[in-house]
């Protein structure tokens, strides 16, 4: 291992689950069930920033419907 890899940022995935609601996850890691990828990856910084851009409306999806139903 060169230093240079000992001291990288990890990386991340976004995830997204069923309810919309978004979450970061270790690259490489298998997903856990009812989450899926969205296809942002990165160091935190960039996938969370990325969450901050796309969830705008942080009420679950079924309480969205819900209301507007």
């Amino acid at each position: 291992m060169s230093i240079e890899s000992d001291f990288a940022e990890p990386r991340y995935e976004v995830v997204i689950n069923d309810e919309e609601q978004y979450s970061i996850w270790p690259a490489g890691r298998s997903v856990p069930s009812g989450w899926r990828l969205v296809g942002q990856q990165g160091v935190k910084s960039v996938c969370l920033d990325y969450i901050n851009t796309v969830w705008t409306d942080m009420r679950p999806l079924s309480l969205r419907q819900q209301m507007a139903g």
